[in-house]
């Protein structure tokens, strides 16, 4: 078997149990694997340390299978995606709704793969070297393991090219809609698997939507990056007087609109490319397309508030490099947030950047709310729901973190 031989002292992450092998630890290649091959992990004395898949093109050269001396062939993916399931069942998720995660990547001993669960269809990611050379033997398993004939691929992400990787998106087994209607804690969602962001939907988000839900009787909502409208129809199906959403896509926020009729929640009003005079109250349901950022000020400006404010922006570090540049985006949207929140109101602020952890976004937030002039206080902290696990020895699976504000 080809194999990796590691500089003297750069074996200590492995012993640690994390997965990954950066370029740099590398002292020589023995053999010429392919992309994606199965390599040994050995160090400078020539000790097995690990089996990995090889990345060629990847700074993370190496991802780990397995830390012991086994084969990684089907038997071994079949195993790790049984243990996968039985965990998500004994969790009993779909008491509350038919859309789970079932494999979330280096957290479930399977780096680079994410199989999402949407009713009877599976939605595929395929991210790294390792994962796209078994992909066809773990679509096997996984109809095998979950007794289900459809597979949608959504292996369409950018961090696919720093594999080497093409893009792809479409049917790998079976014949899969392009659409399906999930349901959550008894509402209902469209999901488009061809359009929509990561796998379809923000499953991770489930635990937090119901929270807002929760908390949003008789008050005036504003849900910014609002997507398909999650947080949107939580807060409409928990009694909100009013909602304002706000995203830049019009395609998002027309599948938005669909959810809120899906529910039978209220009649929808046209998406606006500007707000309405006046203070949010009684407004209803009103979708803005728009940049966030500029609405937010404009919204400043014209002296709007509401009681509770939800911010769930896409990623802006996916890596702790551009943690700073990150850093005065989360600062922004939180400091505008804390200027049009009313006393008493809540704030819902997320991050799903892996480059920003928990301490430093409580940081921003803390900061934000400091230059707003706004005393605060923080009543809840969030994170990803239970079916996106975190190894014990991959803090880096802990990616969403959320605060839940009151300004006093």
């Amino acid at each position: 078997m080809p194999a990796l031989i590691l500089k003297p002292g750069r074996e200590k992450s492995l012993l640690r149990r994390h997965p990954w092998i950066f370029s740099g630890a590398l002292a020589r290649v023995d053999g010429d694997p392919a992309s994606g091959e199965t390599v040994d992990l050995l160090s400078s004395n020539g000790d097995l340390l690990a089996r990995a898949s090889y990345s060629p093109h990847s700074q993370i050269r190496a991802r780990v299978w397995t830390f012991v001396d086994e084969p990684v062939d089907a038997d071994f993916f079949r195993t790790r995606v049984r243990r996968a399931l039985d965990l998500r069942d004994t969790l009993h998720l779909t008491r509350d709704t038919d859309a789970v995660r079932l494999i979330h990547a280096e957290s479930d001993r399977l780096p680079g793969l994410i199989v999402d669960r949407y009713g009877d269809t599976l939605v595929l990611q395929s991210l790294t070297a390792g994962s796209e050379r078994w992909k066809e033997t773990l679509a096997d398993i996984l109809l095998e393991a979950t007794g289900l004939k459809d597979i949608y691929e959504r292996s369409d992400s950018d961090v696919r090219a720093l594999e080497g990787l093409e893009l792809r998106a479409g049917r790998l087994r079976g014949a899969p809609a392009d659409q399906a209607v999930i349901t959550e804690y008894g509402l209902r969602f469209n999901v488009n698997f061809l359009t929509g962001h990561k796998t379809g939907f923000y499953l991770d988000q489930r635990l937090n939507r119901r929270r807002v839900r929760e908390l949003a009787q008789d008050r005036d909502v504003l849900d910014c990056f609002c997507y398909t409208g999650g947080f949107t129809v939580n807060a409409l199906a928990g009694g909100a007087k009013s909602v304002v959403a706000v995203d830049s896509s019009a395609q998002a926020l027309a599948l938005g609109s669909e959810n809120v009729t899906l529910n039978k929640l209220q009649s929808n009003t046209p998406v606006h490319q500007s707000s309405p005079d006046g203070e949010g109250s009684g407004a209803g349901l009103e979708w803005i397309e728009g940049d966030v950022f500029q609405v937010l000020r404009k919204f400043r400006d014209e002296g709007r508030s509401f009681d509770m404010i939800v911010l769930d922006p896409p990623k802006f570090a996916p890596t702790a490099a551009q943690a700073d540049k990150a850093a005065r985006g989360y600062k922004d949207i939180n400091l505008l947030a804390f200027k049009l929140l009313r006393p008493a109101g809540l704030l819902f602020s997320f991050s799903c950047s892996g480059g920003v952890d928990a301490a430093l976004f409580q940081k921003i937030v803390a900061s934000a709310a400091l230059d707003a002039g706004a005393d605060a206080q923080i009543l809840e902290h969030f994170s990803q729901g239970a079916d996106h696990p975190v190894a014990l020895e991959f803090p880096e699976g802990a990616y969403l973190k959320g605060v839940l504000c009151l300004r006093l």
